[in-house]
C-alpha cells in the first residue's frame, strides 16, 4: 500500500470518527433511540401478526380440509360399492346365465337372438336413465363378446385387458385406467374400467368375462366440490402410490413416491420441496385407498394482501408520528437535565444563589422543583442560623447540606444521564422516582421523629441508587425483626454510615456487600433500646485509627461535630436526645470489615412530642 493511500484512509477514518455513536449529542442520541424502540417494535409486531394470523388460516384450513375429504372419500367408497354390486345382477338372470353356459353356437341367427337377449338385459340393467355414468358394458364368454354402449367407441381388445395389471378392489373385481386400455368413446369421454369375472354357481366354472366401462365424472364432482377456483391438485390413489384418477388427467396411472415419506395418511402437513405447498390426505377404512388435496400456502393466505397493505400504511403512519414525539420528547428531556447538570455544578462549587427555570410537570421537572427548594432552605437554614453558637451552626448547617449532597445528586444525575443515552428508559424512570421520593424525605423536615419503616426505606432507596451507580460492585441486604411501623427513630441516622461504608469501603475493594439488620433490645429491666447494626467487607479501620475515633464519640456529644465525621455527628445527636447509653459504637478489624452499631431508645408513638420539641436538626451527616 502506497503512502499516499495510507494518508487517504486515515484522514478518511478522522472524517468519520466523530460520527460514532458514543459521540452523538444527547438529543440525537434520544431521537435514534427513541426511532429504534418505535419501528423496530412496531415491524416486529406487525409480522408476528401477519405470521400468525397465517398460521391460524394455514392451521384452520388443514383441520377443514381433511374432514372434507374423509366425507368425499366415504362417498366415492359409497359408489364404488354402488358398482362392485353390478355385475353381480347378471346372476338373477338366468337367460343370461343360459347364454354364458354355451360353448359353442350351431348357427349365426342363434348367436345373434343371444346377442339380442344381452344387449336387451344390458340396456334395461346397467345402461337405464339411473346409470348415466356407465358408458358401455362388455361380456366376453366362450370368444364371444356381448356388448352395448351408450355411445360409439373403437378400440375395445379383450385380450390387451386382460393382460394388464389392474388396481385389485374387493378381492375379484379389478380397476383399470383409461391408458391400461385401447378403448376410446365419442368425445374422448374420460373412463375407468371394472372387470370381474363370471362364475358358474353350479360348478364353479369361469363361464365369462363383465367389463364396465365408467364415467369419471362422479369423481369430478367430488373433486369440484373441493376446489372450487381450480387451484389445488387432488387425486385419488391406492395404498402403493397408483393415481387412480387426478385433477390432471396426465397423470392417471402414474405412481406417487412421494406417499412414501408422508407422516401421516389422515391429516395434513406441510412441503417443503418446490413452493411451500399443503398437502391433506385421507385414506379410506374399507377400500384402502388415499384422497389428497394440495394447494400452494400462497394461494390460502390471498385475501389477507389488503389486511398486510391496511398493516403497512398505518405502520408507515405510526413511524412518522412517534418520530415527530421522539424529536419533541428529546428536547423536553436532555433540555431540562442539561440545565439542572450545570445548575449542580454550581451548587457543588458552593453556589446555594442559584435559580432553576425548569416548570414542567414530569420527572425532571419534580426533580428541579424538590432541587430548588432544598437549595431555597438550606439559603434560608444558613441566614437564620448564622448568629447561633458556633458548633450548633455547623452541625445544623453539616446535616441540612448533606441532604442535598451535591455529589451524590451530582453523580446521580450523571448515572441517569448515561442511562437515557444507553435509551434504559425503565432504569431512568426508576432512579427518578427514587431520587424525588428521597428529596420529599428529606425535604420534610417537620417530621423529625419517625416510623423506623420510612427511615429504613430511605436508606434502601439510597442503596438503590448506589447500586444503579456501581452495578455489580455493591450489594445490600436488609433484614427486619422488629414492627418498623409501629417504633419511631429520629431522621437521618443511617445514611452517613451507609456513606462512609461505600466511600472507604470501594476505595480498597473491588466489591462491597453491606448489611443492615434492625432489632430491639433490652438495656434494662424496664427499658428497650432499637438496636441497628450496620455490617460490610470493607478493608476495615486500622487500630490507632479505631481508637481515635472511639475516642472521639466518648468526648462531649457537642464537641467537634464538624469534625468531618457523620459518625460523630449522628452519636451526637442520639446522645443529646437520649441520653446514655445511646448513640453509636464501632468494631473493626484491618482487612475485615467493619461494624457499627447505632442504639436509639424505643419510641413509641405516644412519646413523640416527648422528643420532637428538641432544637435538635436531624438530617443526615455526612462524612
Amino acid at each position: 500500500m502506497t503512502l499516499q493511500r495510507k494518508i487517504s484512509i486515515n484522514m478518511t477514518f478522522k472524517r468519520f470518527s466523530h460520527l460514532k455513536f458514543k459521540n452523538f449529542h444527547l438529543s440525537t442520541k434520544l431521537l435514534i433511540t427513541y426511532i429504534l424502540l418505535t419501528v423496530l417494535p412496531m415491524a416486529f409486531l406487525g409480522s408476528i401478526a401477519y405470521v400468525q394470523y397465517t398460521e391460524s388460516i394455514e392451521e384452520q384450513i388443514g383441520e377443514y380440509i381433511p374432514r372434507l375429504l374423509h366425507q368425499s372419500n366415504e362417498n366415492i367408497e359409497n359408489h364404488f360399492k354402488e358398482l362392485a354390486a353390478l355385475p353381480d345382477l347378471i346372476y338373477n338372470s338366468d337367460n343370461v346365465m343360459g347364454i354364458l353356459r354355451k360353448e359353442e353356437y350351431e348357427s349365426q341367427a342363434e348367436l345373434n337372438r343371444d346377442s339380442y337377449i344381452i344387449r336387451s338385459f344390458f340396456s334395461r340393467t346397467f345402461l337405464g336413465n339411473n346409470s348415466n355414468e356407465i358408458l358401455g358394458v362388455f361380456l366376453v364368454s366362450n370368444h364371444h363378446i356381448f356388448e352395448h354402449s351408450r355411445t360409439t367407441y373403437k378400440g375395445f381388445d379383450i385380450e390387451n385387458i386382460n393382460d394388464q395389471d389392474g388396481i385389485r378392489y374387493q378381492g375379484d373385481m379389478e380397476i383399470l385406467l383409461p391408458y391400461q386400455s385401447n378403448l376410446v368413446f365419442q368425445d374422448n369421454t374420460p373412463y375407468f374400467l371394472l372387470k370381474k369375472d363370471i362364475i358358474d354357481v353350479d360348478n364353479r366354472r369361469t363361464i365369462g368375462t363383465l367389463v364396465f366401462a365408467v364415467e369419471t365424472a362422479f369423481i369430478e364432482r367430488v373433486f369440484a366440490n373441493l376446489d372450487h377456483e381450480d387451484k389445488a391438485d387432488i387425486w385419488l390413489m391406492n395404498s402403493e402410490g397408483r393415481i387412480i384418477y387426478h385433477t390432471d388427467l396426465d397423470r392417471i396411472g402414474q405412481t406417487y413416491n412421494e406417499i412414501q415419506g408422508y407422516p401421516t395418511l389422515s391429516g395434513s402437513f406441510h412441503t417443503d420441496y418446490g413452493d411451500n405447498t399443503l398437502i391433506s390426505v385421507d385414506e379410506s377404512a374399507n377400500m384402502g385407498w388415499i384422497l389428497a388435496h394440495s394447494i400452494e400456502t400462497k394461494f390460502l393466505t390471498e385475501r389477507t394482501d389488503i389486511v398486510t397493505n391496511v398493516i403497512i400504511v398505518m405502520f408507515i403512519i405510526l413511524v412518522l408520528v412517534a418520530t415527530l414525539i421522539s424529536i419533541y420528547l428529546a428536547l423536553t428531556v436532555v433540555r431540562p437535565i442539561k440545565t439542572l447538570g450545570n445548575l449542580m455544578k454550581e451548587v457543588e462549587k458552593g453556589n446555594f444563589q442559584v435559580q432553576i427555570p425548569i416548570n414542567s410537570h414530569d420527572e425532571v421537572g419534580y426533580l428541579a422543583q424538590s432541587f430548588d427548594s432544598m437549595i431555597t432552605q438550606v439559603r434560608e437554614l444558613i441566614q437564620k442560623n448564622y448568629e447561633k453558637e458556633i458548633r450548633q451552626k455547623n452541625a445544623e448547617l453539616y446535616a441540612l447540606q448533606s441532604q442535598i449532597n451535591p455529589h451524590f445528586m451530582y453523580n446521580t444525575l450523571e448515572t441517569i444521564g448515561m442511562a437515557v443515552e444507553d435509551g434504559d428508559s425503565e432504569v431512568v424512570v426508576d432512579m427518578v422516582t427514587i431520587l424525588g421520593r428521597m428529596l420529599r424525605f428529606s425535604l420534610s423536615n417537620k417530621e423529625r421523629i419517625i416510623p423506623i419503616s420510612k427511615e429504613v426505606a430511605h436508606i434502601r432507596d439510597y442503596l438503590s441508587l448506589q447500586t444503579f451507580r456501581f452495578e455489580e460492585r455493591l450489594s445490600f441486604q436488609i433484614n427486619e425483626t422488629i414492627d418498623s411501623e409501629r417504633y419511631y427513630t429520629p431522621k437521618f441516622i443511617l445514611q452517613p454510615i451507609v456513606e462512609n461504608a461505600i466511600k472507604y469501603g470501594l476505595e480498597k475493594r473491588r466489591e462491597l456487600t453491606i448489611e443492615l439488620s434492625v432489632k430491639k433490645e433490652s438495656i434494662h429491666p424496664n427499658e428497650e433500646s432499637v438496636v441497628y447494626i450496620i455490617r460490610d467487607n470493607g478493608p476495615g479501620i486500622t487500630h490507632e485509627e479505631l481508637n481515635r475515633i472511639r475516642k472521639m464519640l466518648q468526648s462531649e456529644p457537642m464537641i467537634k461535630r464538624d469534625s468531618g465525621f457523620g459518625i460523630t455527628n449522628v452519636h451526637a445527636r442520639l446522645v443529646t436526645m437520649f441520653g446514655d447509653p445511646y448513640g453509636v459504637s464501632i468494631n473493626s478489624t484491618e482487612g475485615n470489615g467493619t461494624e457499627v452499631i447505632i442504639r436509639t431508645k424505643l419510641v413509641e408513638q405516644s412519646e413523640i412530642a416527648e422528643y420532637s420539641d428538641s432544637g435538635e436538626v436531624y438530617g443526615d451527616a455526612n462524612h
